[in-house]
């Protein structure tokens, strides 16, 4: 099985099974109805980023203003904030989303299975030859890929996908139960990767992948199956944690959650690539595009948008999800109408692609797919089609013919904000624009030399404290590097920065010192191991030390120390990760982590 493992900036270490608990209890249907211009919101909660360089004490305290304590999601940098009950989840929303400390705060939305009616009646799987699946065949059939289904459960007693399931979770109910609650989860599963060439019901376009069923939904006797963007952002984190390549979440408006696209960035610098449905409104959604997943549309068989598919400018393809022959829960076969069965189509043509050469990155994969994509509707990019209906025939050529060419591009970044020559003081926001032609995997922020603060996941964006340099111009540069280790700088951008000058006393404070990735618990392959100082005195006259068995491994100055650690090497079983903060007046404090190989 492929996977590619990497490590995004964290706060509070602990295990990733910690990131889920108290989850169930959190998420309980009679808790989270609350209506909000017709869009349903979780109570009690919301979802927050902060920005890199933020130290915990710092969003500690912020949170705490409010009655808020925070969850962070596996191991990503997304929080679940619970609220006191007295709280007014949109006030709190309101007071925080534009601090610089933040990247984005949200509220917990609603999110509803974006499938339409489903037809008892036996049809042939038109969509097969339709994208050109047979010819995909002949070179993969999604061996050694796996596809996580973020959904209602699978039903994995079903013949047509209990050979292909793999081990998963289920998010909503903190536990191991995958079983479908449902049905629509194990029809999503069917349409991506039912078993083929076993002789029994039906075959999916990717039929010998892997199938990590995650659970994100529960059922609403009334109205179906529901999620919620805390669900979603913590199924994809989950799967980008275990291995999967692939994810697929066929649930209308997750499109338009910046805590989603948060996760599914962070899977993306995995290697990985998330899919989602556009929904079935039969309108403009007026979201926004977004580079972190791809958003399919539905077409019919007569190749044209269904008529209930939603559409717009977020639509990246499209692909067939009228009458989709597959997989249903008690071991049936219905066909089933939605662009929840357009995406895993789609993201099953992704995992004959990474089957076939699994040398190319998620993003030349995603590239090949937008290419070759059959050009339905006005010429180029539409919101009908996005870049057009999905093709696994010319899809599969055209990955099969790329070259597998070493990458000596180094990144292209840019500081956006603040200012050249602008004046700034404490918490000061600072926006980098960075891209790559295979993909940025680190930001580092430098400010007069030293990094105060790194990021993997884009939108690049950090909140420096400027109140640790001294008053008076500062320079301050964007590092950007990656997967291959090729780095670009920014031009430098010089700001005043001007400070109430505290008044002098002797320093006795130890350092803060955080291991902020990985957090306890389990590891696997390459692991960026990332530290966090802070210090009364200022970033500048830290000296940072990593150890790993007791073992120097790294060391440097400043506030952030990043060592890249091949957990392959290293034996099975317990390892121990620590570091040392020394400040400039010999102050001196550890942090340690345990960790299982």
């Amino acid at each position: 099985m492929k996977s590619i493992i990497a490590i995004s900036a964290v706060f509070q270490p602990r295990a990733i099974a910690l990131a889920f608990a108290g989850m169930a209890a959190a998420l309980a249907p009679q808790a989270h109805a609350a209506a909000d211009n017709d869009q349903d919101y979780a109570r009690g909660r919301i979802l927050v980023e902060p920005r890199a360089g933020v130290t915990a004490d710092q969003f500690e305290k912020l949170l705490k203003t409010h009655g808020g304590k925070a969850r962070k999601i596996g191991q990503g940098n997304t929080h679940i904030v619970d609220l006191p009950s007295n709280a007014s989840e949109t006030a709190v929303v309101a007071q925080l989303k534009n601090r610089p400390e933040f990247k984005f705060v949200e509220l917990d939305r609603r999110v509803k299975s974006s499938y339409a009616v489903n037809d008892p009646y036996a049809g042939g799987e038109w969509h097969l030859s339709t994208i050109g699946a047979a010819a995909a065949w002949d070179s993969a059939k999604g061996a050694g890929v796996t596809i996580a289904i973020l959904d209602s459960g699978v039903d994995g007693s079903h013949p047509d996908l209990q050979g292909n399931l793999v081990a998963g979770y289920n998010i909503y109910g903190n536990n191991a139960d995958t079983s479908d609650v449902c049905g629509h989860g194990t029809a999503v599963a069917g349409s991506a990767a039912a078993r083929s060439d076993n002789g029994v019901g039906v075959a999916g376009v990717a039929g010998q992948a892997r199938i990590m069923p995650v659970r994100i939904a529960y059922l609403d006797a009334v109205n179906g199956c529901y999620a919620y963007f805390s669900t979603v952002a913590s199924g994809l984190t989950y799967a980008a944690d275990n291995g999967a390549r692939i994810a697929n979440v066929s649930y209308g408006g997750v499109a338009g959650s910046a805590a989603v696209q948060s996760a599914a960035q962070y899977m993306k610098n995995k290697g990985g690539l998330v899919f989602v449905s556009a929904g079935n409104n039969s309108r403009d959604e007026g979201l926004a595009p977004t580079t972190t997943m791809i958003v399919v549309s539905a077409t019919d068989g007569s190749d044209t948008k269904a008529s209930w598919s939603s559409y717009g400018n977020f639509v990246s393809l499209a692909a067939p999800g009228a009458a989709i022959w597959t997989t249903s829960k008690g071991g049936a076969y219905q066909t089933w109408n939605g662009t929840s069965f357009a995406a895993p189509v789609a993201a099953g043509a992704a995992a004959l692609l990474m089957s076939a050469r699994p040398d190319l990155s998620g993003a030349q994969v995603e590239s090949i797919l937008f290419s070759t994509a059959k050009d339905l509707g006005t010429a180029g990019r539409d919101n009908l089609y996005g870049y057009g209906r999905i093709n696994a025939a010319a899809a599969m050529q055209a990955a099969l013919a790329a070259p597998a060419a070493p990458d000596t591009q180094a990144p292209s970044v840019a500081i956006a904000a603040p200012l050249g020559s602008s004046t700034v003081s404490g918490a000061t926001a600072v926006s980098v624009s960075a891209s790559d032609n295979k993909g940025v995997a680190r930001v580092d922020l430098q400010v007069n030399g030293t990094v105060v603060a790194s990021t993997d996941a884009a939108p690049y964006a950090f909140s420096w404290d400027s109140t640790g340099v001294a008053n008076g111009m500062n320079n301050l540069v964007a590092v950007a590097y990656d997967a291959a280790g090729n780095r670009g700088n920014s031009s430098t951008v010089a700001v005043n920065v001007a400070n109430a000058l505290p008044p002098v006393a002797p320093d006795t404070t130890a350092p803060v010192v955080v291991i902020t990735n990985p957090t306890d618990g389990r590891v696997n392959g390459n692991v960026t191991v990332t530290v966090n100082a802070s210090d009364n005195s200022g970033a500048a006259g830290i000296r940072l030390a990593l150890y790993i068995d007791g073992s120097l491994k790294a060391s440097g100055t400043g506030s952030s120390l990043a060592y890249s650690w091949n957990t392959k090497k290293e034996a099975a079983g317990t390892h121990t990760v620590q570091t040392r903060a020394t400040d400039a007046a010999g102050n001196t404090s550890t942090a340690t982590v345990q960790v299982t190989r």
